[in-house]
């Protein structure tokens, strides 16, 4: 077939080791439940914003630093995000990648997050802590969507790499990176329990 593929979009996904994902998860779900429990100023942000649960991204930055858990949590991205950089072909000559944020999303019972971009970043994440069952996919955008304009919609049986949208559905332990750009959302949380994720920027 006389068809090439071009301007792929990547993403990245994988699991930490499960002989060490049990001990870090439990200490990072105390951390995250601590911290938003004693966090003044991001609930009240997270309140003022209509934001359905809790999170330390305008009121907190220095996680790693305060609590082991999150200092051990960004070491162990370190390795995922350098293999995801290779992958991405990025020219970085002698300089590499560095977290220039890092925050708890605490989401309630039919709590959403709705679509965004992280501007002023190379390479977004999140990592999942705890994700119930019904808990709710990350939904990426095409990047291309908003230029189409009279482009039919695709058949439901389209390949998925040329679906509008793609849903990922999150597992405790994983991690899922992508370039800053790719519009994003969390679909509703259906679960009756909290789903709490740490997600990241690096510049």
């Amino acid at each position: 077939m006389p068809v090439e593929q071009f301007f792929p979009t990547q993403i990245y996904r994988a699991r930490f080791p499960a002989r060490r994902n049990a001990s870090l998860l439990k200490d990072l779900e105390t951390a995250c439940r601590s911290v938003a429990r004693d966090d003044e100023a991001g609930q009240s942000w997270s309140r003022d914003h209509g934001y359905q649960g809790y999170t330390s991204y305008a009121s907190l930055n220095d996680l790693p630093a305060r609590i082991p858990a999150f200092n051990d949590l960004l070491d162990a991205l370190h390795a995922h995000v350098n293999t995801f950089t290779k992958a991405l072909h990025f020219d970085l000559g002698r300089r590499q990648l560095a977290c220039n944020s890092l925050w708890i999303n605490i989401l309630k019972p039919g709590g959403v997050h709705t679509g965004h971009i992280h501007p002023n970043s190379i390479l977004s994440g999140t990592f999942y802590v705890t994700v119930p069952k019904g808990a709710g996919a990350l939904k990426l955008e095409d990047p291309r969507l908003g230029l189409m304009m009279a482009a039919p919609t695709r058949r439901p049986s389209a390949p998925r790499e040329i679906q509008p949208f793609i849903y990922l559905d999150p597992e405790p332990g994983g991690v899922i990176l992508f370039e800053s750009w790719l519009r994003h959302e969390v679909e509703a949380n259906r679960a009756r329990e909290d789903r709490i994720s740490i997600s990241f920027n690096y510049a």
